[in-house]
């Protein structure tokens, strides 16, 4: 009798552990995997513009027209101010005259050289005036020389009177007002890019080392860590804080950042091992924190867990609770459902 219902109670056992394993079968789950990520130092950094400039006027001359104000949008290339051109035009006639000049001085002086220089063939003229026809005609060459670079001036002078954007940004300062007369070395208008964005971090020195050798960074924006395709350190320290400046160049195309923001920003100073579990596998309930872990024998139970900050692709670094090699489900409604299954299915097996 006694034998008869310890098989019974085995087959029991039997048939609800092999509903746990159909169970854990349609369950979708993950492991829990130790892995190495970086050992980071997060900071507060400073945005700035990589091309942040002011443009100054290149000629003398009245302002025309300034063509945009703060807080414009400016194509590379715009012409963002025009100074008048009257002196510059002038100037160019005047290059273009002498160079047509010099060019016919050169002619005749050429004519003379080769007309000379068959004379000389001929001994019939002496070498002095030889000499004297070629450092005319070597004369007038430089002439010519001299009058094309005077034109090449003259014609720069003139493209200086349209003066244009060296790159695409947005104006921050205008520095002069039609009317005023521009001269070489004047400011005009002041702009940034915000194509190109770097952050600059001030690093203890007691982490520069670490720094420069992972030379590794990423940026907060937002919620999203943004890592820093460049990482520069500076080689000298400040002797005020003692510290160094890191600078952090930004991908191209980042929305939301602007000069003169604070971001936080995170330098890998090493590496270390952690356990991590895929972010949908976690369930928060009020201050409960927990996953549904599933054995080797599908059964499923609510573990709860201490969970440290969250990795760059989302991944939970879980401090305790829960052990390498672990699975875990990754479809939290449906682990509810199989375990209140399972539960009932143990009840109906006692009863």
């Amino acid at each position: 009798m006694k034998t008869i219902l310890w098989t019974l109670a085995a087959v029991a056992l039997l048939g609800f552990a092999q509903t746990g394993v159909a169970w854990a079968a349609e369950l979708q789950t993950a492991e829990a995997t130790v892995v190495e990520v970086p050992r980071v130092y997060q900071l507060d950094g400073v945005v700035e513009a990589v091309n942040a400039g002011t443009i100054s006027a290149q000629t003398s001359g009245q302002v025309k027209e300034v063509r945009f104000d703060v807080d414009d949008l400016v194509e590379a290339g715009s012409v963002i101010v025009v100074i008048d051109d009257t002196q510059q035009k002038a100037a160019l006639e005047q290059a273009k005259a002498n160079l047509r000049q010099a060019q016919a001085q050169l002619a005749d002086t050429d004519k003379e050289y080769r007309r000379i220089s068959k004379v000389f063939a001929k001994n019939a003229v002496s070498k002095a005036v030889m000499d004297k026809t070629r450092a005319a005609r070597d004369q007038a060459r430089a002439a010519v020389a001299a009058a094309r670079a005077a034109l090449t001036q003259a014609q720069q002078q003139l493209e200086y009177t349209r003066v244009k954007a060296p790159y695409r940004g947005i104006v921050t300062e205008r520095l002069i007002e039609v009317g005023e007369v521009a001269a070489p070395g004047k400011p005009l208008m002041s702009g940034i890019s915000l194509e190109k964005l770097r952050v600059n971090v001030d690093t203890p020195q007691s982490l520069v080392e670490a720094v420069r050798a992972q030379r590794r960074g990423a940026v907060l924006v937002g919620k999203q860590w943004i890592e820093a395709q460049k990482v520069t350190v500076f080689p000298v320290a400040d002797p005020t804080t003692d510290t160094f400046r890191v600078r952090m160049q930004l991908p191209p195309g980042v929305k939301g950042v602007y000069p003169g923001m604070y971001l936080k920003a995170a330098l890998e100073v090493g590496k270390r091992s952690v356990l991590v579990v895929p972010p949908q596998a976690v369930v928060f309930r009020s201050e409960v924190v927990g996953v549904y872990v599933v054995d080797a024998n599908g059964r499923v139970s609510l573990r709860h867990i201490r969970i440290g900050k969250p990795l760059v692709d989302g991944r939970y670094v879980v401090l305790s609770g829960v052990s390498a090699g672990e699975r875990v489900a990754t479809d939290p409604q449906a682990a509810v459902r199989e375990l209140i299954a399972q539960r009932k299915e143990r009840s109906n097996h006692e009863g």
